[in-house]
């Protein structure tokens, strides 16, 4: 993306987690480290959505485009 339109990746990536995404403000922050991630779920293509399941509650969900079923 950086190279298509001229942008520091790192620097949006910190921009967007600093101040548009209001991370630092998020009222689980404090136990987000708890959340499992599980190293044999990661490989090198993957993918994130956000999912609202019920009553405005919103789950981060991290797919692995590299598994199957």
């Amino acid at each position: 993306m950086g190279t298509l339109y001229g942008v520091d990746g790192d620097l949006l990536e910190r921009q967007y987690r600093n101040h548009l995404s209001n991370y630092l403000h998020w009222n689980q922050l404090g136990h987000a480290e708890n959340w499992l991630l599980f190293e044999k779920n990661i490989g090198a293509y993957v993918c994130i959505d956000e999912v609202a399941l019920s009553r405005g509650e919103l789950y981060t969900v991290l797919i692995n485009k590299e598994t199957y079923g």
